[in-house]
């Protein structure tokens, strides 16, 4: 690993989740709230920036973060995170232990990771070579829980642009343990019900036995969304999404998420 250009430890210090480490060289920089939301709420939250307004070419960053037993922290940006074009060999790489997290049986967590095209509004549309994104979960032990790895490369005979069609923008989110418990059913429970909506074929597109008329043509969905279950006892959720407008992606993770508010003082994406 790169040297780490970052380095956070939340502790419990007086009955609250509090930074007690706190370590950031260029070109990154974490921002640390004295508070956000509610002041009954127990969560740190921690904004990462760079000073360059992205990851410029030849930047690394590599973090590590450690939260304590009984502590909420939240890692988030103020916007989206920007890679800029790279000049020559001088290669950017964003690290977060990459992404690797180490939780315990009854710890609860949250990942979302996202990208989009670029700034397809203005053509530009998976104009880059290589996207490599990997996070990894695991139990006490070393025990491997999840393990993900989203790869964008362009080949000599195909382009990222053909296999994404019209799709601007890929995600995951995470949910796993004891706190997301009730935000894990309804998640499903939603996904469930918007992929019904939008493959639903109605019956006048159908002969008696089953087969759909040749006249009647299905339009491709804007938005697509699955979930399974991961883990001993079902204890997480993954829930993968594509769609052809950043705005749709937006609006399902502030709608999915809203009830972490209890959680962390603020509802993610409000």
């Amino acid at each position: 690993m790169e040297t780490q250009t970052g380095k956070l430890v939340v502790e419990k210090v007086g009955g609250k989740s509090t930074v007690t480490r706190c370590f950031s060289k260029y070109p990154l920089k974490f921002i640390i709230p004295n508070k956000v939301g509610s002041s009954e709420t127990d969560a740190v939250w921690i904004y990462t920036l760079t000073y360059g307004g992205g990851i410029v070419s030849g930047d690394s960053i590599s973090s590590e973060l450690s939260i304590g037993d009984g502590c909420t922290a939240v890692l988030t940006t103020q916007a989206s995170t920007k890679v800029y074009k790279a000049l020559g060999s001088k290669c950017s790489e964003q690290i977060l232990e990459k992404q690797i997290f180490r939780v315990v049986s009854d710890s609860s967590l949250v990942v979302v990771d996202w990208i989009t095209s670029g700034r397809h509004e203005s053509g530009e549309k998976w104009d880059f070579e290589l996207y490599k994104s990997t996070n990894h979960i695991f139990l006490e032990g070393d025990q491997p829980l999840f393990l993900d790895t989203v790869l964008l490369e362009q080949g000599s005979i195909s382009k990222i642009t053909e296999h994404m069609r019209d799709y601007q923008v890929v995600a995951m989110v995470i949910l796993l343990g004891p706190k997301l418990k009730q935000i894990q059913i309804q998640v499903q429970e939603n996904v469930k019900r918007m992929m019904s909506e939008q493959l639903y074929i109605p019956s006048t597109a159908l002969h008696p036995h089953g087969k759909t008329q040749s006249n009647h043509h299905f339009a491709k969905p804007d938005f697509i969304a699955s979930c399974s279950i991961f883990g001993p006892k079902e204890i997480g959720i993954v829930v993968r999404l594509a769609s052809t407008t950043t705005e749709s992606v937006y609006r399902f993770l502030q709608h999915q998420l809203a009830g972490m508010e209890t959680l962390l003082g603020v509802a993610p994406y409000s």
